[in-house]
């Protein structure tokens, strides 16, 4: 990955404003009301200083297209055009508030290369920090892995569901949910995500080879912190961790568990099978 190092280092700086009507869709889209205290939940930062590409510098896959150039902050690597949010470790050093004017500054960490079972796969690893006003309020690291294009022949991902159930008995908390398309279509215009898993069904299926409308990533994540929030309270984490292990499906039973661990709580989501979506930790 040489011909890529010189993105190491690259930084990006992006601002925008807590509005008190993107809060208002926020809270919608999740069915809940604000916190008390006029300040936003944990999660809401992923709504703010979101890509603004011109419609026209959109890729095939609704993604912005990346360029070889000096004002690109991730690698365009043509060879791998797939990129999915693979994980990411968040701390909440200080809440955001409703009027907060807001500055995201991002820097590519590292890019490294590896193989996996569905071939050449590249780690990109940028850190985000988001301040309200002059604090610091969010510290993310994020990890994107870009991979090949699936091949026009491929299963269909995931599998179809299976005929286990999923066993909640273990977990402490436990919520489930359909997500749907209007959830879905919510949370992309949130998050200004034009990638077309999340609305085109016929691009999901053909072009990426998925079995339906793929949840995203950051909405799983959410979920999962909203369950975290409904159980200890508004604004109660200082530490989340985050890992997407298959994809949810639009339309499908999702599982929303919790429970105690030694350094905090353990989260996770799964399919109505069981399958693994994603796994997730929480620190007070």
């Amino acid at each position: 990955m040489s011909q890529w190092q010189n993105w190491i280092g690259r930084e990006e700086q992006r601002r925008d404003r807590v509005d008190e009507a993107l809060l208002a869709r926020w809270l919608a889209t999740f069915d809940r009301t604000g916190p008390a205290v006029g300040t936003v939940p944990q999660g809401f930062h992923w709504c703010l200083c979101t890509p603004d590409a011109p419609t026209v510098a959109l890729g095939p896959d609704g993604h912005p297209l990346r360029e070889d150039g000096p004002d690109s902050l991730l690698p365009p690597l043509p060879h791998l055009p797939r990129r999915m949010w693979a994980s990411s470790e968040v701390e909440f050093l200080a809440p955001l508030r409703v009027g907060d004017a807001v500055r995201r500054r991002s820097r590519v960490q590292a890019i490294d290369a590896k193989s996996g079972g569905s071939g050449e796969l590249v780690f990109v690893t940028v850190l985000h920090e988001t301040f309200g006003g002059d604090v610091l309020a969010v510290r993310e690291v994020q990890s994107l892995v870009y991979r090949a294009a699936a091949s026009a022949d491929a299963p269909l991902s995931p599998p179809p569901p299976g005929e286990q159930s999923f066993d909640p008995s273990p977990w402490a908390a436990h919520r489930t949910l359909v997500p749907s398309e209007a959830l879905l279509f919510r949370y992309s215009a949130l998050t200004f995500n034009t990638h077309r898993i999340h609305y085109d069904s016929p691009y999901a299926r053909d072009a990426e080879r998925y079995r339906g409308l793929v949840v995203h990533g950051p909405l799983n994540a959410t979920l999962l912190l909203d369950l975290a929030q409904r159980e200890l309270g508004d604004g109660a984490l200082k530490g989340f961790g985050f890992r997407g292990l298959s994809p949810a499906i639009c339309g499908e039973v999702l599982n929303l568990v919790m429970r105690p661990a030694p350094d905090g709580w353990e989260l996770a989501a799964f399919a109505a099978d069981g399958r693994h979506v994603a796994s997730a930790s929480a620190s007070a």
